[in-house]
This record gives structure tokens, C-alpha cells and sequence, in this order.
């Protein structure tokens, strides 16, 4: 009986193995977004409102830098644009604890949010840069000169589904006391 078992531990433990190994194999190298907070270079970093737009780096790689200065801590940062699907892009950040991406009919959407003790999204006054390349090795370049567009503070969807359900709530209360009065 003993026999029995380490042969089916052995097999499940080679079938474990052999299935994981697709996965590590990742043939297309993404390009990258990157989105941290730096020392501004020589180059000084741009100051932006909570509405801005900014290219790619002409050759596709590289890094642009931003400050902060709406004047409010930012706790999410949505980017937009045309040129490169979601499934095409890695994220990465060290100020937001999320990074999701999506694209719904060719408009491609990076959404950073989520702050906590960890991660302090970007305070009002503060320096950031994105990064448009790998952090180690090789990937594709983006298209150079992409166009993109930042909103900083957008409301999730999860917020404005209950603040919708609120109001639909206060409608109907509202039509059901004048039903009562009459």
C-alpha cells in the first residue's frame, strides 16, 4: 500500500513540475510601465494638475518625469491610451498597491490605486516618474511619441455603483412617502 502512494505523490509531483514550466516560459517580453517615485533629473520634472497629458520618449524607452502639484495627495492615477493592449503590458509601481490594465474597444486603461501605511500614492508636491521600458533585460520599446492621459483621484467603479445605488434609494423612498401622502 505505502508503494501505491509514493508512486502517485512521485507522478503528482511530476505533473506539477511539467505544468508550471509553461508558464515560466514567456517568449514575448512585455513592454513596461513603471511608475515610482525618483530625484528628479537634470532635466527637472514637470509639474502637473490632476489632468495631464505626456508621449512616450521618441525611441519608446526611457523615463518622464512629473511633480505633483494640483495641490491634493493623489490616491489613484488612471492612464489612458490607444497603442498598446493590456495584455501586452506589464505594470509595476512602488506608490499604489494595485496596478490593473484593461482595454475595451482599442482604449487601453492602466489604473494605479490602492494607498496604505505600505504604499503612500503621490502626496501633492511630490516627484514621480514613469518608466517606459524593463527594470532588468530586454522588452519591446513602446511606440514612440504615444500619447497618453492622466487623471489623478478618479472615483472606482465599486464607489460610484454605491453612490448610484444610494441615490436609486432616496428616488424610490422619496416617490414612495408621496404615494402615502395622496
Amino acid at each position: 500500500m505505502k508503494c501505491h502512494v509514493r508512486i502517485f505523490c512521485l507522478v503528482f509531483v511530476g505533473l506539477m513540475v511539467a505544468m508550471s514550466v509553461p508558464a515560466l516560459a514567456d517568449s514575448v517580453k512585455d513592454p513596461k510601465v513603471i511608475i515610482r517615485d525618483p530625484l528628479c533629473r537634470s532635466t527637472g520634472c514637470t509639474p502637473v494638475d490632476s489632468s495631464f497629458t505626456f508621449g512616450t520618449p521618441e525611441d519608446g524607452t526611457g523615463a518622464v518625469f512629473f511633480t505633483n502639484a494640483s495641490g491634493v495627495d493623489w490616491f489613484n492615477l488612471k492612464l489612458v491610451e490607444t497603442g498598446v493592449p493590456a495584455d501586452a503590458i506589464t505594470c509595476l509601481t512602488d506608490l499604489f498597491a494595485n496596478c490593473s490594465l484593461s482595454t475595451v474597444n482599442g482604449i487601453t486603461t492602466i489604473l494605479l490605486s490602492g494607498v496604505n501605511e505600505e504604499f503612500a500614492g503621490i502626496k501633492a508636491g511630490s516627484n514621480f516618474e514613469i518608466i517606459f521600458g524593463c527594470v532588468a533585460g530586454e522588452c519591446e520599446p513602446w511606440p514612440g511619441d504615444l500619447e497618453f492621459t492622466a487623471f489623478a483621484n478618479v472615483p472606482e467603479p465599486g464607489s460610484l455603483a454605491l453612490l448610484g445605488t444610494g441615490l436609486v434609494a432616496i428616488v424610490s423612498r422619496r416617490k414612495l412617502l408621496k404615494r402615502s401622502q395622496t
